[in-house]
């Protein structure tokens, strides 16, 4: 798609203030695709009225027009699907069939659940003497990452405004286009000017001043804790709600009577997704003592398959960072089994599909979110080894547990301290929701409780 060169608001493209830009590029060859405005506080502020004025109306919509709205987005995106697809390709450097199976149809489902929602979630409910509305929480400043660009927007944005809210987003910076095409499919879809609006820029001022803007009742981000806490501490002065979904570093915990073949393949490929560019990848394997080498064998040979059918990170910046946990998990002792920081890429900001093994619970990879292709394998003693090392870091996204018998490994996922775990393989579910413990993060989101995270309540008492 052909970049817009101003901001989406009040309905319509417009200037930005400023005449900065954003250069967008090519991950895999390193070319400009195309430039979008780097807005700043006056265009947050403009963006901020303009929801503000368009709040009460949008907010007393009956549900069903809401529903409709959001049936039309997701009928808007469907038939878009190939153009998001090759739009998230060019800017983040997914390989295709990620981009059209991942990238594409997972947002177009959630924006058809929202749809459905909508009309049917109950806003008003009796208890006792009281009725008890949920009513929208006003104006949500939505601040969302690179590395599943329209998936994060369309699962704020679409819990918003079927909840009655009205909306800004400031998308990443490295991914900005797929934000554009979103904002095209939702002037197209029919929604109300002033409900929906985007001001692309830089996180440190515009994601600051949307953050920290008095019109704003709702921060939703995710993206890293670091920015996290930021965001948290600012919404916090002003007694502002917040939904922070933030980093993991989830644990695979393949149990002695597993199917231990399946388990590493999967578990691998789960790590290898995206380039490794997915807060919720079980990035820490964890197997029995008695069965580890065979582990780390599987894991070698499953990730060196993966060679040429990744994508490269998203930035030089990203590479680096990667590269250099690579570098510190050799130099604290760890036995790097296949991959490390080369390349036979002559262009782009790839990295190896990367394994290390022998990695103890207190080393730096084994308990920092690295956000790339690297898998480490820990091994442990018994159960209560293996649990106390899975809820061992700040983290708790998400996780895995295999055993032969569910129940088992049912028994075991109760005891981990995370959001989310995948019993078995067990399939990702857009109407479960989604969100982490301890430092992963405030609040959920997808399905039923997603639309919640953007609902306030009322007591009338009769």
């Amino acid at each position: 798609m052909k970049a817009h060169d101003g901001i989406y608001l009040d309905g319509a493209w417009r200037p930005a203030v400023g005449q900065d830009v954003i250069e967008v590029v090519n991950p895999a060859d390193e070319q400009v695709i195309g430039r979008v405005p780097a807005g700043g506080p006056a265009d947050v502020d403009a963006a901020v009225r303009a929801a503000r004025t368009a709040l009460p109306a949008w907010a007393a919509t009956a549900p069903a027009d809401r529903a409709a709205r959001l049936g039309a987005l997701r009928d808007v995106l469907a038939a878009r699907k190939e153009e998001i697809a090759e739009t998230v390709t060019a800017e983040l450097g997914s390989p295709p069939p990620f981009s059209l199976a991942v990238h594409a149809a997972v947002p177009i489902a959630v924006a058809g659940s929202y749809a459905e929602l909508a009309a049917t979630h109950s806003f008003e409910e009796r208890i006792g003497n009281s009725t008890v509305h949920h009513e929208p929480v006003g104006v949500v400043g939505a601040i969302t990452p690179w590395n599943y660009p329209l998936h994060q927007i369309v699962a704020k944005a679409a819990p918003a405004l079927a909840a009655g809210c009205t909306v800004v987003l400031k998308p990443a910076e490295d991914t900005p286009l797929v934000a554009q095409l979103f904002a095209e499919a939702v002037h197209e879809a029919g929604v109300p000017a002033g409900v929906f609006n985007l001001v692309t820029g830089l996180g440190p001022v515009a994601g600051q001043a949307l953050a920290e803007h008095p019109g704003v009742d709702l921060v939703s981000f995710t993206g890293s804790t670091a920015v996290g806490r930021v965001i948290a501490a600012t919404a916090g002065a002003a007694i502002k709600k917040v939904a922070l979904e933030l980093g993991g570093k989830s644990a695979n915990v393949i149990l002695p009577s597993a199917d231990l073949a399946r388990a590493v393949n999967v578990g691998v490929a789960n790590v290898m997704s995206n380039s490794g560019q997915t807060c919720s990848a079980w990035t820490r394997m964890l197997v029995h003592r008695d069965r580890y080498d065979e582990a780390v064998e599987l894991a070698a040979t499953a990730a060196a398959k993966y060679g040429d059918r990744i994508g490269p990170l998203v930035s030089a910046k990203q590479r680096d960072r990667v590269r250099g946990y690579i570098d510190q998990g050799v130099a604290e002792g760890a036995r790097l089994v296949t991959g490390g920081t080369g390349t036979h890429r002559e262009r782009g900001w790839f990295v190896s599909p990367t394994v290390f093994a022998d990695v103890t619970p207190g080393m730096t990879i084994a308990q920092e979110e690295i956000f790339g292709p690297v898998l480490s394998i820990l091994r442990y003693e018994d159960e209560e080894d293996a649990l106390r090392i899975a809820n061992g870091t700040v983290y708790g996204l998400a996780g895995a547990v295999w055993a032969g018998d569910e129940a088992e490994a049912v028994a075991f996922a109760r005891r981990m301290d995370t959001g989310q775990v995948d019993i078995n393989g067990g399939r990702f579910n857009p109407l479960a929701p989604f969100g982490g413990y301890k430092q992963s993060g405030v609040g959920r989101e997808l399905g039923a409780h997603g639309l919640t995270e953007y609902l306030q309540t009322k007591s009338l008492q009769f």
